[in-house]
């Protein structure tokens, strides 16, 4: 198993934001994906717009996790349409 960053930007919307981090947080359980810390970051001036929206809610997860699981999970919240982007980071040990 290796660690991994993963930073998401929700809508600020709060009934987005509820389903998008409920919906990130159903598919780490259902890949067996251990969250060992988060941190809500919270509201953020986003540095381009996206979807025609100019502020985000940032969430920052570190997971371990096998690198298949990480596959399946790019190709879940790349349909997921609560999330404004995402990004995965390996760390290295």
């Amino acid at each position: 198993m290796h660690q991994y960053e993963l930073t998401v930007i929700f809508p600020m919307e709060e009934d987005q934001f509820q389903a998008g981090k409920e919906t990130v947080l159903a598919n780490l359980a259902a890949q067996e994906v251990e969250i060992v810390k988060t941190d809500e970051i919270g509201e953020r001036d986003l540095a381009y717009e996206i979807n025609k929206r100019k502020k985000g809610r940032y969430i920052f997860y570190t997971l371990k996790a096998d690198p298949t699981k990480i596959s399946v999970l790019d190709k879940a919240f790349k349909l997921n349409a609560n999330l404004l982007r995402y990004l995965f980071i390996r760390i290295e040990e």
